[in-house]
């Protein structure tokens, strides 16, 4: 398996999935429960729309829908032509298809979206209080005070997200099926040996290899938790 090149690919492809989309689906969540916190009118309304691409984002109609969205004829490409642009194609091109994927993953940012603004509505008004009445000004409340309670929120949307994106497949398999191996994800090539090559020993072998891969993330997340993790009590 290790002297497998397509092996290394999709390990390389499913790496930068995780370390490129995680983050932005992250920052993007928490940028948007942010806004949603100050008690705008229609908030629920807003929450549930926000939410319902987390519901549909792993889904196969999604990723059909969104493959005709980067299509060569896509909706991108003639937003882009109202421009005299003539877009490429997203998904067939190798050095793009990857990035339309990071697209979709971050679009489906709803549940962290959710889970942060719980987490924003549990922050005592208390501390805001006191930081005004120091002077503080809306920025430094948030480094001071909204980001360090929001930690322990921040650290488990971050294991989740990385142990899905992980087992990211539906959005490789439809959307794009790998040109070039471009978006050949780990679990794609995975599906591919066991049930096109029909090597069940090698996609068993893989399987495991990503148990231990997803495990020592999640071990070096908590063990870095502790350098950035704040628990009030």
């Amino acid at each position: 398996m290790f002297g497998d090149a397509r092996f290394w690919n999709s390990f390389r492809v499913t790496a930068v999935y995780v370390l490129v989309g995680v983050p932005l689906q992250l920052a993007l969540a928490l940028a948007l429960a942010l806004l949603l916190d100050k008690g705008m009118r229609g908030l629920p309304l807003y929450r549930s729309v926000f939410y319902l691409p987390s519901l549909l984002g792993g889904s196969v109609a999604i990723a059909i829908l969104w493959r005709q969205v980067f299509g060569k004829d896509g909706l991108v490409n003639g937003a882009l032509a109202w421009f005299g642009v003539d877009g490429p194609g997203w998904i067939g091109y190798p050095d793009l298809a990857l990035g339309t994927l990071v697209v979709l993953n971050v679009w489906t940012f709803g549940s962290p979206m959710v889970i942060f603004l719980a987490g924003l509505r549990q922050v005592p008004e208390m501390f805001y209080e006191a930081a005004a009445i120091d002077g503080a000004g809306r920025a430094r409340r948030y480094f001071s005070i909204t980001l360090p309670l929001l930690t322990p929120i921040v650290f488990f949307n971050l294991v989740l997200q990385v142990i899905f994106a992980f087992q990211a497949f539906t959005q490789a398999y439809v959307v794009c099926g790998g040109p070039g191996d471009a978006t050949m994800f780990y679990t794609l090539l995975l599906y591919k040996e066991a049930f096109t090559e029909l090597d069940m020993g090698y996609a068993s072998a893989m399987a495991w290899f990503l148990v231990l891969v997803v495990a020592a993330f999640t071990a070096v997340n908590f063990w870095l938790s502790k350098y950035w993790v704040f628990y009030d009590d």
